[in-house]
């Protein structure tokens, strides 16, 4: 999963320093749970344990954080699909909001989204880049989910004998 953060995090500044694209808050939020994999991952890399209750736990961890992001991607594209009279009001910039006002409540006001998370900047296929992100963490829920049943068999195996 440390790769599959990494790409994403490589696509992600490509497109914000190359093309020029300025994220949103719920972009910024999808990217820290996609980090999050990838840290989890690493850290469970670097652990190294044979215990299969601790693989499971960092499956379980990880697994958590791409239902984030997938949470956080349906957001978006739901904010995306609104008619424009609907479409809330855009906030402050990131900075300006994390200067002025309390940690949390910005996290509130980013998992909400504002007038930017709706603005589709890039697409491919007809897809925003919040629907590529979400087909991407389906494909690592699957992935994981899988790696997941694998494991809860091999534990089952071993308690049974």
């Amino acid at each position: 999963m440390v790769g599959y953060s990494i790409g994403l995090m490589v696509v992600a500044l490509f497109f914000e320093h190359y093309l020029l694209l300025k994220p949103c808050m719920l972009c910024y939020l999808q990217r820290f749970a996609a980090v999050l994999v990838g840290f989890i991952g690493f850290i469970g890399y670097i652990h190294n344990s044979k215990n299969i209750i601790v693989f499971k736990t960092y499956l379980g961890a990880s697994i958590i954080s791409i239902l984030m992001g997938i949470g956080l991607s349906i957001r978006q594209l739901y904010l995306q699909s609104l008619p424009a009279e609907l479409v809330p009001s855009c906030a402050p910039d990131m900075d300006y909001l994390l200067d002025t006002i309390p940690f949390f409540e910005v996290l509130l006001m980013a998992i909400q989204g504002d007038g930017n998370c709706a603005e589709v900047l890039w697409s491919f296929m007809g897809i925003s880049i919040p629907g590529w992100l979400l087909i991407g963490f389906l494909i690592a829920l699957l992935y994981l989910s899988k790696t997941l049943q694998i494991a809860n068999e091999i534990h089952s195996q071993k308690l049974y004998r």
